[in-house]
């Protein structure tokens, strides 16, 4: 056999503060990117896919869930 294929669903729940400090400690990357990344270097895997389905992937969008919140 040569690779195994794996997907799975992931979902996690973050303080705002927490989620803004972790992207932008690295250079302000994507959650999709992040976990990526950490996948990677964790396990070493040759092909990482990831993807925000719900919620922020970036610090733009958490700014516009903050100001959509507030305007309403």
């Amino acid at each position: 056999m040569d690779d195994i294929k794996i997907k799975l669903s992931l979902e996690f729940s973050i303080s705002e503060s927490d989620l803004e400090d972790g992207l932008a400690e690295y250079d302000e990357i994507s959650v999709s990117r992040l976990i990526a990344q950490i996948l990677d270097k964790s396990i070493a895997v040759d092909d990482v896919r990831c993807s925000v389905v719900e919620g922020p992937n970036n610090l733009e969008e958490v700014d516009e869930l903050r100001a959509a919140s507030s305007a309403g």
